[in-house]
């Protein structure tokens, strides 16, 4: 009998066994699609690495996981796959934590590098920091670049090249994202307000019709 692997076997290198591809992971980077160790020895190797780097060994649920479920380590309850966030990096397609711990984790991650969740969304959308927010918004004198109001929070940018503009109020941020920053589009908004407004004017004696500056009035009804 051959030792040598078929097209449903593939060798292990740390173990050097031929075992069947559903002993692998899959990896979509690597050219047929599966991991490099089979997932023996890929558990072993991780956890090796883990230990050689000081972190505390992964833990398991000490009951059965069935179908659909999935074991938070965290708050070491079992829960529906749906209760874990989505993920394109893992075989599973999800989060080894759970929404509200993947949540926590985050903000805990964000406060200990960045001194806290603003700081670190501002550096990682934006490329600023609150010291810089700060200072752009002073040079503005405080107010929303474009319409004035007081005490504006939202940073806009360039959506071509991600060069922060201004700091802008609520409303302004989200009028240009609905406009795309389409210059032509904002321009036929000032053309539309300035030239649209629809009035209903008499035309016969108990006959209305509606008419816009911009069309004119209409033509009297021949008698």
């Amino acid at each position: 009998m051959s030792d040598s692997p078929s097209a449903t076997d593939k060798p292990c290198p740390q173990c050097r066994r031929v075992l069947p591809l559903t002993e692998f992971h899959r990896n979509r980077r690597r050219a047929d699609g599966l991991g490099f160790y089979c997932k023996a020895c890929a558990a072993a190797r991780s956890e090796a690495s883990r230990r050689k780097r000081g972190i505390a060994p992964q833990r398991r649920s000490s009951t059965p996981v069935g179908d659909g479920l999935k074991w938070c380590p965290d708050c070491e309850q079992i829960k529906p796959l749906d209760d874990f966030p989505t993920t394109s990096t893992k075989a599973s397609g999800r989060h080894s934590y759970c929404k509200p711990c993947h949540n926590a984790r985050g903000k805990e991650t964000a406060q200990r590098l960045y001194g806290g969740t603003r700081e670190y969304h501002l550096r990682r959308r934006y490329g600023i920091g609150q010291k810089e927010f700060d200072e752009l918004l002073a040079e503005q004198g405080g107010v929303c670049a474009i319409c004035g109001a007081s005490e504006p929070q939202h940073v806009d940018h360039d959506h071509r090249n991600g060069w922060v503009r201004g700091i802008l109020c609520f409303n302004c941020n989200g009028g240009l994202g609905q406009f795309r920053d389409d210059q032509s589009r904002l321009a036929g908004a000032i053309t539309y307000l300035r030239g649209t407004t629809w009035q209903r004017v008499l035309i016969h004696p108990g006959v209305y019709q509606m008419c816009s500056p911009t069309r004119g009035r209409p033509p009297s009804p021949s008698s």
